[in-house]
């Protein structure tokens, strides 16, 4: 039955042999990886304005467009600088994978912690934020937002967990309809503004007045907050092996593209709120009000445009699925998170690592109530601190390895982390009080869990490595086993353990923990009945602590043993069909399982009787 529902919900299990087909052309890449960054204009500019609209009131607009024209500019220099990351490392890692080789280990994990908190953070902001779209649309929805939020997680776990291919046709269908949407929003707004003159009085009307100048410091946390349009762009880099080949070539077209619509569609719907003078509400996104202004209340454009947001805020936490589980594996294959992690599920998927994220996003979005204005603070720092190591490995990259150009390629790395960096520093500090701090401690936080990590496999390694000649350790002689059964009942379970327990070579002892002298003699009474030469070891319980006492015996046996020799506990144990009837029975064999696995020299062995077998 189980088998059969992950059928239907995941689809049939996929061979290894079949990855290749598995993996997205750049037509298919486009939508999944450029959705966080394409997503992130339906807030980026309301997030920019909502810092200019209190101290600059009508005035907020033309440094709007300057500030939309400095992220532009920024996002020019890290499509030049990812494209030469994406021919060094054709492997994925992105930032981690850089700065781990450039720069040491630790900036490499700073760079994996920061990844990892964005990635989770990306996956709550974009479906808080189209909630949002449903709640401006919907207004009775408002009180079950946080429901809708983690409606919407569920659904994309369950459609990555279908596996690359599949995911990346169902997400990517959502992402072209949106840039059509807004592209026509965007030309339509122009032609009735620019050619026709129809702009709404009233919008004009609801400004505030200005309470204070334009200052540089105004511009930097205005700048800060409209940097979320960035997000996103590192997934290319990260996401390489998931391309079809010619791998880097499709990659470097995607981050072209990705680039082209993010300018496209980042500058037009900042030129629309200038030019309507569109003011950010608290139960309704500017995006809302801007398709209002421009197709009219209720139209079916309006609802179109509603729609596409949505869907292009939902698929932009598909980033994240994409990006987190792919960071993850690679994590884990250098021991730094668990190895589990590294493992793909039935469909070729990092399944693991999409159920990780589903779980700490889901947690953000209760926590933070699903509002986006609370989680955005949070958001960016991670992200420009990763731009910000990957780029500055990149110019030590240059150093070494040299070749044609390498003076030429160092100096656009070079800018793209010291723009990065900058970045960095003003996001940091302009939203520190507002929540960047939480980032910042759970960076470092993150680093210490890691190295932790690491130090138990490197110290597991070093336990179970073999440092000398491995035939000396081989046994040249066989060494007797022995064998210790406890009986508590003559019944078909115990027999089944007593006839394996006579397979084995060694001496066999039959222990039973007595607690009633009648019960006892019934025992000894049918166990006589099998006609055995082993005799029942009975010892008395006056406490009835019946499992403490067979662990003192098989401690007091393990002293015993000599060299190579082993203590082979054979355990009978009854499965029950139905996993709701073990309630009803003790679990006695499970327990001991449990207590004695930590000796040293002693097996456990547990013999399964399944009722009606």
């Amino acid at each position: 039955m189980r088998a059969k529902l992950r059928s239907v919900l995941l689809g049939k299990a996929i061979k290894s042999a079949e990855s290749e087909s598995q993996k997205y052309s750049a037509f298919w890449g486009l939508p999944i990886l450029s959705s966080d960054a394409v997503s992130s204009v339906a807030y980026a500019g309301e997030e920019v304005l909502l810092v200019l609209i209190p101290v600059l009131g009508a005035a907020s607009y033309k440094p709007l467009l300057g500030v939309a024209a400095a992220i532009v500019a920024l996002l020019t220099i890290l499509v030049f600088s990812y494209r030469q990351t994406i021919d060094c490392y054709p492997q994925g890692g992105g930032s981690y994978s850089v700065a781990s080789d450039n720069l040491g280990r630790l900036p490499g994990l700073v760079a994996a912690a920061s990844l990892s908190i964005d990635y989770v953070l990306t996956v709550a902001v974009s479906v808080s934020a189209g909630t949002a779209a449903v709640t401006s649309a919907v207004p009775g929805l408002l009180p079950f937002k946080v429901y809708i939020a983690l409606l919407l997680v569920a659904f994309l776990t369950l459609g990555n967990l279908r596996g690359l291919r599949e995911s990346s046709i169902l997400f990517g269908v959502p992402t072209y309809l949106f840039i059509v949407s807004v592209i026509v929003m965007i030309l339509a707004g122009l032609v009735k503004v620019l050619i026709f003159h129809d702009v709404p009085a009233q919008t004009a009307a609801m400004l505030p007045r200005e309470t204070g100048g334009l200052s540089v410091l105004l511009l930097l946390k205005a700048f800060a907050s409209g940097c979320t349009a960035l997000t996103g762009v590192e997934a290319v880099s990260n996401g390489v092996p998931n391309f079809k080949n010619p791998a880097q070539k499709n990659a470097k077209k995607v981050l072209l593209l990705l680039a082209l619509l993010v300018l496209t569609v980042f500058v037009g719907i900042c030129t629309l709120i200038a030019l309507y003078q569109v003011v950010p509400g608290s139960s309704e996104t500017v995006v809302s009000k801007l398709a209002t202004n421009v197709f009219g209340t209720g139209s079916v454009m309006y609802y179109v445009i509603q729609a596409t947001t949505t869907l292009i805020l939902v698929m932009a936490a598909n980033t994240s699925f994409s990006g987190l589980p792919q960071l993850l594996s690679i994590l884990a294959r250098d021991s730094y998170v668990a190895r589990s992690f590294a493992d793909r599920g039935l469909r070729l998927n990092y399944s693991n690592g999409i159920l990780l994220l589903s779980v700490l996003s889901a947690g953000l979005v209760v926590i933070f109530q699903g509002d986006t204005h609370h989680l955005l603070p949070l958001y960016a720092v991670g992200v420009f601190l990763s731009f910000t190591l990957s780029q500055t490995g990149m110019v030590l990259h240059w150093r070494k390895v040299r070749g044609e150009r390498w003076k030429h390629k160092a100096v656009i790395n070079g800018i793209g982390a010291v723009t990065t960096a900058v970045t960095c520093v003003i996001i940091a500090a302009t939203k520190f009080i507002n929540g960047a701090w939480i980032v910042l401690i759970c960076i470092p936080v993150l680093v210490l869990l890691m190295l932790a990590i690491r130090k138990h496999y490197d110290h597991v390694r070093a336990n179970l490595a073999v440092t000398q000649d491995a035939g000396a350790l081989v046994l040249s002689h066989s060494v007797k086993a022995k064998i210790l059964l406890p009986i508590q009942s003559v019944n078909k379970s115990f027999i089944k353990a007593l006839n394996y327990a006579l397979s084995l070579d060694g001496d066999l002892e039959i222990y039973h923990v007595s607690t009633d002298a009648s019960v006892t003699e019934k025992l000894l009474n049918q166990y006589a009945t099998l006609g055995l030469k082993e005799k029942i070891v009975v010892e008395e319980a006056p406490y009835r602590n019946v499992n403490e006492l067979l662990i003192h015996h098989v401690d007091a046996m393990e002293k015993k043993l000599g060299a190579h020799e082993m203590l082979t506990v054979v355990l009978p144990q009854f499965i029950i069909p139905k996993w709701w009837h073990n309630i009803l029975h003790n679990q006695t064999s499970i327990r001991l399982r449990a207590s004695l696995l930590h000796r040293r020299n002693v097996v456990v062995v547990s013999i399964p009787y399944i009722i009606n077998e």
